[in-house]
């Protein structure tokens, strides 16, 4: 198991760079798109390449982006009923979720998205806009995110597997603490503190 922690370790920290990158890709899109509405305005100036690079970064920050949103548990949860769930009964649920649904879905996209990446490439596809970029770059986002993903849902698989065998800390309790939920051993541990305080 400490080999497959260190793999997990491994991915996190990869995927948290990548996602620092993609903060710097969200700021050139909208430099980009200032400077394009800026130009527009006082001389009547516009450029299809200039507008497209801006989606092409905002594809790329959405699509690469997403591992690092997952490992900082920044997807959407059903919080109403999460809350209520033990730690335990939501690592089950995540790895549920991870073997069932994430993992298939990485491979389906992956597997779909590739041959458009490469037939894109080979035909030297460009843009239909006068003046427009070579499409493959932002196609290639497409598969390069779903792996992203992939092996993040792998390292957090890792790591919820750890928590259950009791060899990594809660995964969930940080998370909790920022959205200011409470999971009912948290709740537990809380009420013990508190009658030794008085």
């Amino acid at each position: 198991m400490g080999f497959l922690l260190k793999i997990s370790a491994s991915i996190d920290a990869f995927n948290r760079f990548v996602g620092k990158i993609m903060i710097w890709f969200i700021f050139a899109a909208t430099v980009i798109s200032a400077g394009n509405a800026v130009v527009r305005k006082l001389f009547s100036l516009g450029s299809n390449a200039w507008l497209e690079i801006q989606w092409y970064l905002f594809a790329a920050a959405f699509m690469l982006g997403a591992a690092a949103t997952f490992l900082n548990n920044g997807h959407v949860r059903i919080d109403v009923l999460a809350c209520r769930l033990s730690s335990r009964t939501r690592a089950w649920i995540d790895i549920g979720g991870i073997l069932i649904f994430l993992l298939p879905l990485c491979w389906f996209m992956i597997d779909f998205s590739w041959p458009l990446v490469a037939r894109a490439y080979e035909f030297g596809e460009m843009s239909s806009n006068a003046g427009g970029l070579i499409r493959w770059p932002v196609y290639a986002t497409l598969p390069a995110g779903f792996v992203l993903l992939g092996l993040q849902a792998v390292s957090e698989l890792i790591k919820r597997a750890g928590f259950l065998a009791g060899l990594e800390p809660d995964p969930f309790a940080v998370s909790d603490e920022l959205e200011g939920h409470v999971t009912p051993p948290a709740e537990a541990a809380l009420e013990t503190a508190g009658e030794e305080n008085k």
